[in-house]
């Protein structure tokens, strides 16, 4: 999950309420739903977040968050911007990979030492979250006093161009260097030109950004020195670019709000493409309907409209209560930073925090039964419970992952037999590229964690029994799901018998009968390596982890493991 690093008292300043205290601001977070996870070594707090609520990835957005939630803020705010005095042309050589523009100005910004900070960390945030690492939009934020616009116009005006260049064409001095580069220099010489290498270096010609002085920006890889951001920076220039316009747009739109709540004057500006011309920041606050029965229902509380239109106000929303028939309908609109509100769901579940999820109370349903524990879950509870008595820590980990940490970096590949193998169910248009799958098998999630733990003490025995998934067309929904049982011994003599043992225990609290033929697995060392079979039928794997998949995970001790399908123990 995204965190956010904030500083206690700036947040006090910029919500207007200094008599909280630290914990009283962690219990107002918490109830926002950002989750207190610790403290960085200057001191600051970090929190942790649901990923669809981007608008709070700035100290900025979460003071505005706190201060709709003190009831300081009501309704929709949108900045009121000024009329355009700067224009992008794009010009017909842009590659075709990265087609897409957009901008804003800010004027009269106060940029402290923590303001500053804060736009890094927005920036930074925004591109490994929405911008995908920068691959689906990369931002620019430059001092607009150094830059100097061609004649836009015949009134005047203010004009840069947004091109494709040859790799070895103008030279420029990026960011963290001294002398100038071209473009393709930068990927060869610079530490974050080499970084982002891939982003361009397929690329016939490659995005670059002038001004009358010439190239001050090479999206999405770095900006130029020559417009670099300071403390004493007052008017900023912010360009986006990307290979889909909607989420640029929703990028900058973020952007802005943060530097408006730091006193700037938000500045339009044209986007001129071959065949039209856009104005942006897109401002535009949208709309969506929600019936009165739907909030009751799903909240569980009777409400009045007057209610429901007080919580939507509290939650930055505005709304109008109309009657349809037997029904009262609410037109909720929504303001331009909030990229998270897809369906009328997401409005009720703003209602619900501004009325206090700790305040609605459980109730029956109308129903002649009462719920109970599913056969499954209790197989899952009696199943996790020996295999903590056998000392393995459990985790929860998530049941989406790339096709690389599921396949490559295991050795395994797709469309085989083997456990973990098959076809996977994959997401056709992924918010992240670090979450593109359903998982196969659980085995991989281990091993991320202990690529991520390799700082912590050893011996590390870890297990998980969670989702997994393959594309199965005999199945209604074209996709078969079944939960799995996997552990990992990460320690200096881990081994096969290690594993083996444990799963002799764990059959043995099942009455099931255990054998353990062997068989080869690319995720595991040959010769080490045996199919689990349980009463008869094969169900998993178990053996001693492939060197090359230590070496992949920066794993230096051994690990053996095994993964199996938690029916085979019913």
């Amino acid at each position: 999950m995204p965190t956010v690093d904030v500083s206690a008292d700036e947040l006090r300043r910029l919500t207007g309420h200094e008599e909280k205290d630290d914990e009283e601001l962690k219990d107002d977070l918490f109830a926002l739903g950002l989750e207190y996870e610790g403290e960085t070594e200057g001191g600051d707090m970090q929190l942790e977040f649901a990923p669809d609520r981007l608008d709070r990835l700035s100290i900025e957005g979460v003071a505005r968050s706190l201060r709709y939630e003190y009831g300081d803020d009501r309704g929709i705010y949108v900045p009121k911007p000024n009329d355009p005095d700067w224009v992008i042309e794009v010009d017909e050589s842009v590659p075709e990979e990265r087609p897409y523009v957009t901008g804003a100005i800010a004027r009269g910004v106060n940029l402290s030492e923590q303001a500053l900070d804060s736009l890094i960390q927005l920036q930074e945030k925004l591109h490994s979250t929405m911008g995908r690492k920068r691959a689906k939009g990369a931002i620019g934020i430059h001092d607009l006093t150094m830059l100097k616009g061609s004649s836009a116009t015949d009134e005047g005006g203010n004009s840069i161009e947004y091109v494709g260049v040859d790799p070895d064409g103008d030279r420029f001095v990026p960011l963290d260097a001294d002398a100038e580069m071209t473009p393709a220099e930068v990927l060869r010489s610079h530490q974050t030109g080499e970084k982002y290498a891939d982003l361009v270096a397929d690329h016939a010609r490659y995005p670059a950004i002038y001004d009358d002085i010439g190239l001050f920006s090479f999206p999405p890889v770095i900006n130029g020195r020559r417009t670099e951001v300071a403390t004493d920076s007052r008017d900023l220039f912010v360009e986006l670019t990307g290979t889909d316009q909607w989420t640029i747009d929703k990028m900058c739109t973020i952007i802005c709000y943060a530097l408006d709540a730091r006193g700037a004057t938000i500045e339009e500006i044209e986007v001129e493409y071959p065949d039209h011309t856009l104005v942006r920041p897109d401002l535009e606050v949208t709309t969506k309907s929600v019936t009165h029965e739907r909030i009751e229902t799903l909240l569980g509380v009777d409400l009045g409209p007057d209610e429901v239109l007080d919580l939507l106000e509290r939650s930055g929303l505005s709304g109008e209560a109309s009657e349809e028939g037997d029904s009262v309908v609410y037109d909720v609109e929504i303001p331009p930073y909030r990229v998270d509100v897809l369906h009328p769901v997401d409005i009720v579940d703003d209602i619900g925090r501004a009325y206090g999820f700790n305040d609605l109370s459980p109730r029956y349903p109308d129903v002649g039964t009462v719920g109970g524990r599913h056969e499954r879950s209790q197989l899952e509870d009696a199943a996790r419970e020996v295999l903590v008595g056998l000392g393995f820590e459990d985790l929860l980990n998530f049941h989406m992952i790339s096709e690389e940490e599921n396949f490559e970096r295991m050795r395994v590949e797709t469309e085989t037999d083997v456990v973990g193998g098959g076809t996977p169910a994959t997401i056709k248009n992924p918010y992240s590229e670090d979450y593109t799958m359903l998982r196969t098998w659980a085995l991989p999630s281990l091993m991320m964690v202990l690529e991520n733990n390799t700082h912590r003490s050893y011996p590390q025995d870890l297990a998980e029994i969670g989702l997994a998934a393959r594309v199965d067309e005999s199945e209604n929904t074209s996709v078969a799901e079944h939960r799995t049982v996997a552990s990992v011994l990460a320690r200096h003599d881990a081994s096969y018998e290690d594993a083996k043992a444990r799963l002799q225990a764990i059959a043995r609290n099942f009455d099931a009968e255990l054998e353990t033929p062997p068989t080869e697995h690319p995720t595991f060392i040959s010769g080490r390596a045996a199919d689990i079979v349980l009463d008869g039928q094969t169900v998993g794997v178990v053996g001693e982890v492939h060197p090359e998949v230590l070496v992949e995970h920066d794993l230096e001790l051994p690990v053996a493991g095994f993964e199996f399908r938690l029916d085979a123990l019913e």
